[in-house]
């Protein structure tokens, strides 16, 4: 990646330096929309010309009406020239201006797709950190708009273009008219940098910088007081009031650092007005003193009038720009943080070994959550043999959910290691060992899609009807489908299809298995998707499922012992750590920590169901 500077607020966020995110911008124009480039060009030239053209014509048409009688067919041939010369100008601006805005849009918008399979791909353990959400945040801003960020510096760089080509062209009379001028006009030009300069990045620094964790905020807040979900909590605990203050609480931020946004730009106006006023005094004071002199013309002060003027208006612009281009580089940056960030997959992966069976082993493994200071595991040893049924159980906090993630890699170990095969886990790439798990979590995410391709999780095209049927139906679904007019065609939500269907929370839990196994990956993951059902509910599922799964490896987590008694091993996890491990029949003989546990809750059970009888 080249050498950077790292920011002190974040240590994920690297500064590239303008010249290189302009080289980067350039690149994915290329890359995405090459033609660009000659309707830039045109833009430049047209626009450019324009704006000292007519001061050049009028110095030639107020000769030639001085020279009397005998110049009117001169005079006019002249204007028509002019007018065909200036039509071909305003064309080009105009061609440029209308076919290339949408064209800055779509690079930009695949510069977002590039920012969301980074969010896609990037690991799981790496998005609960504070400080890739907050890269994650500025790479969205930096992507957000027309006028800032990756798109801001597209549109910059053909502006510095057109004003650069102005100032070049226009120097030259300038310095002709009075060499001290240039010096003045470059002396005010110059502050009015790096004033705006300084303005920029105490704006980006001060404001915008420290806003990312306040838009996170506010985007929660908007979540919370406005998603349906939370609606039912908010009014039975009487949570308006306190909403409505956690809200002003982050509104209050925002406004404190909008103030200061529009105290810097409000001075920083004030002197780029009056460094423009001194200028135009000084084009005027020139020229006026030459003409006085006898030394210039009426139609050589119009032409220099309109060259000295282009030349002060487009180096002040140009100066002014530039800091906006280098606040757009800032910008980025921040995309380009987190769109490079490091991926930890191995680059010498090896590929997940294509074996009948997988036996998968954790060798001293402990995992510590990010800046927390206990082990939420704690020196695991443990094997999952082939076609073995391992049920995880604990208390909630017990580490249970922690041991998932690492055999799924959603976390890697602090310490030790996991082999699949003998081979240790971090060797393979991500996708590829995910391919091993069907996994169900508790949580049971729904999404917009139709009932079929959230079964496959695959487009229509790679979606097999007639498997996705077969899992429907060993889910227990079918009764729920034969319901619905379109069937597995049926969209689910209404957030795409006004005519979408939303289910129960049962029913979630069955699609949820039903994609499990559609999947019909080596080994299946349960983790206490059915928590919300009453024990002998979940026990009953549980063991309907690993019927259904037939002789994969399969892994139970749950915090109700009575619900794996079938499986052929148990691990009892307490604060951490895995304290006994055996089948139903040996811990129970044990009398240890998961007997005195079964007892317990197989009592609150049978109270339970004394008392519902």
């Amino acid at each position: 990646m080249g050498e950077y500077k790292e920011r002190t607020d974040n240590p994920l966020h690297r500064q590239f330096g303008a010249g290189r995110n302009t080289i980067y911008i350039l690149k994915k124009i290329r890359q995405y929309c090459p033609v660009i480039f000659p309707i830039a060009i045109m833009g430049i030239i047209g626009e450019s010309v324009i704006s000292y053209y007519w001061g050049i014509v009028g110095k030639f048409v107020i000769d030639l009406a001085g020279a009397g009688a005998a110049s009117v067919e001169a005079l006019i041939r002249l204007l028509l020239i002019a007018g065909a010369g200036a039509g071909v100008l305003v064309f080009c601006r105009q061609f440029s201006d209308g076919k290339i805005w949408y064209r800055y849009i779509l690079v930009r918008q695949q510069m977002i797709t590039e920012r969301v399979d980074k969010a896609l791909c990037l690991s799981y353990e790496m998005l609960e950190r504070p400080e890739v959400l907050d890269v994650h945040q500025r790479a969205m801003q930096a992507t957000g708009s027309n006028d800032n960020g990756v798109e801001g510096m597209m549109h910059l760089m053909q502006t510095l273009g057109m004003r650069l080509v102005t100032v070049a062209v226009t120097f030259a009379a300038v310095v002709v008219l009075d060499w001290r001028l240039v010096g003045l006009l470059i002396a005010l030009g110059a502050l009015q940098f790096c004033y705006h300069l300084w303005t920029v990045k105490t704006d980006k620094a001060e404001v915008w910088d420290k806003m990312a964790p306040v838009w996170r905020q506010l985007d929660y807040m908007s979540r919370v007081t406005q998603d349906f979900d939370y609606a039912k909590d908010i009014r039975l605990f009487d949570l308006s009031g306190f909403l409505i203050e956690k809200q002003q609480a982050v509104f209050e931020k925002k406004q404190n650092r909008m103030k200061l946004h529009f105290g810097l730009w409000f001075r920083h106006a004030a002197v780029s007005q009056a460094c423009a006023a001194a200028g135009k005094a000084a084009v005027y004071a020139v020229l006026v003193g030459a003409v006085l002199q006898g030394g210039l013309s009426i139609g050589d002060f119009t032409m220099f009038l309109a060259l000295a003027v282009a030349f002060s208006e487009n180096l002040s612009q140009f100066l002014h720009r530039f800091g906006d281009f280098r606040r757009a580089s800032l910008e980025v940056d921040d995309f380009r943080s987190f769109v490079e960030l490091e991926d930890d997959d191995s680059a010498d992966a090896v590929p997940v070994p294509d074996a009948q069976t997988y036996t998968f082993e954790f060798h001293n493994v402990s995992y510590r959550y990010f800046k927390q200071e206990k082990k939420a595991l704690d020196n695991l040893n443990l094997t999952l043999h082939p076609g073995e049924k391992l049920a995880v159980v604990g208390l909630n906090g017990a580490g249970k959910t922690t041991m998932i993630k690492l055999l799924l890699r959603l976390y890697d170990p602090t310490e030790g290691y996991i082999t699949l095969n003998g081979i240790d886990i971090r060797r393979f790439r991500r996708a590829d060992y995910y391919r091993l798990f069907s996994p169900v979590f508790q949580n049971i995410e729904i999404m917009a899609f139709p009932i079929a391709e959230h079964v496959s999780m695959k487009t229509p095209g790679e979606t097999d009807r007639s498997r996705v049927e077969k899992a429907v139906e060993e889910a227990g679904l079918t009764e729920k489908l034969r319901a619905l007019p379109r069937g597995i065609d049926t969209e689910l939500l209404k957030v795409v299809d006004d005519e979408g269907v939303d289910l129960s929370g049962g029913e979630r839990q069955k699609l949820a298995l039903a994609r499990a196994l559609y999947k019909a990956a080596p080994v299946v993951v349960l983790d206490e998707p059915t928590s919300a059902l009453d024990a002998l509910a979940e026990q009953q599922l549980y063991e309907r499922f690993d019927h259904m799964i037939g002789d994969k490896s399969a892994v139970y987590i749950s915090h109700r012992l009575a619900s794996t008694r079938f499986c052929d091993k148990i691990a009892l996890f307490m604060d951490g750590r895995m304290v006994e491990y055996g089948s139903h029949e040996e811990l129970m003989e044990g009398g240890g920590e998961y007997a005195h546990m079964f007892a317990v809750q197989a009592q609150y059970y049978q109270e339970e169901e004394e008392a519902g009888a």
